[in-house]
C-alpha cells in the first residue's frame, strides 16, 4: 500500500502506550493541591493529545476549550509536573501488539522515531521503563520544536535526525492531531483505533489507513529498504 517508506514516526500516548491512568493520577494530585475537585479518567482520556499546557487548562476548568486563570495556571504547572514525574509508569501499559510490531519493523531494518507532544523529560523515561525505548533512534518531544503537532516541525525534525526524506517517512498515530501533522509535513499517515482522539472515531480524521495493531504495519509496506 505504501511504497518507498524508509522510516517510521510513532506517536506515543494512545498509540504505543496507554498512559491515561498515570496522567489522571497526576492531574488529580495537582487538583487536590489546588483545592479543586478530582476528574474522572474517562474525561482525561478525551483531554490528552495537545501537550501539557492544554491538559492542565482542561483539568482546571473541566472544559475541553477551557482557559485557566494565568496565576492559577502558573501555580498548577509545577504541581502537575512534580506529580507526573512520580507517576510516569506506575499504571501505564504498552498496548497489545506494540512490542511485537516494533520488533518486526526493527528486524526489517526500518529506523524509527518517537514524535510526541509529551515533554521529552517524561517521554524518554516512559519509553525506557516500559521496555520499548531501544526501538527508537530518536525521541522528539513537545519541547523540542517551537510548534508541536499538528504543526509539521516535530515530524520534520525526526526525519532530519533519521537522515531520511519526510515524504518517505510514515507517521503512525491515534488522533486527528497526528493526521494533521502528517498532512502538514507531507508524509502519509496510518492510525490505530484504540487511542484517545478526543473521544471521536479515528476514521473521521481521514488517515491513509487504519490498522488494528502495530503488528499490521509491516504488511502495508510494499517495499522495505
Amino acid at each position: 500500500m505504501f511504497k518507498n517508506i524508509t522510516a517510521l514516526l510513532f506517536d506515543l500516548d494512545g498509540t504505543l502506550v496507554d498512559s491515561a491512568p498515570d496522567l489522571t493520577a497526576a492531574v488529580n494530585i495537582m487538583l487536590q493541591q489546588l483545592g479543586l475537585p478530582a476528574r474522572e479518567e474517562a474525561q482525561v482520556r478525551i483531554w490528552v493529545g495537545n501537550g501539557v499546557d492544554n491538559l492542565i487548562c482542561r483539568a482546571i476548568t473541566n472544559d475541553m476549550a477551557g482557559r485557566a486563570d494565568p496565576d492559577l495556571f502558573a501555580r498548577a504547572k509545577p504541581l502537575y509536573k512534580a506529580a507526573y514525574a512520580s507517576h510516569i509508569s506506575v499504571y501505564s501499559t504498552v498496548y497489545p501488539g506494540v512490542r511485537e510490531g516494533l520488533s518486526q519493523l526493527q528486524a526489517a531494518g526500518l529506523p524509527m522515531a518517537c514524535v510526541t507532544n509529551k515533554l521529552t523529560e517524561f517521554s524518554i523515561p516512559l519509553l525506557a521503563r516500559l521496555g520499548i525505548g531501544h526501538f527508537f533512534a530518536t525521541v522528539v518531544g513537545g519541547d523540542c520544536t517551537p510548534n508541536p503537532k499538528p504543526a509539521p516541525d516535530a515530524l520534520l525534525l525526526c526525519a532530519e535526525r533519521l537522515g531520511v526524506p519526510i515524504a518517505q517517512s510514515l507517521m503512525v498515530g491515534d488522533s486527528r492531531n497526528d493526521v494533521s501533522a502528517a498532512r502538514n509535513a507531507g508524509c502519509p499517515v496510518v492510525c490505530v483505533p484504540y487511542g484517545y482522539n478526543h473521544g471521536h472515531p479515528i476514521h473521521e480524521a481521514n488517515p491513509d489507513a487504519v490498522i488494528d495493531s502495530i503488528t499490521d504495519l509491516l504488511g502495508l509496506l510494499d517495499r522495505v529498504v
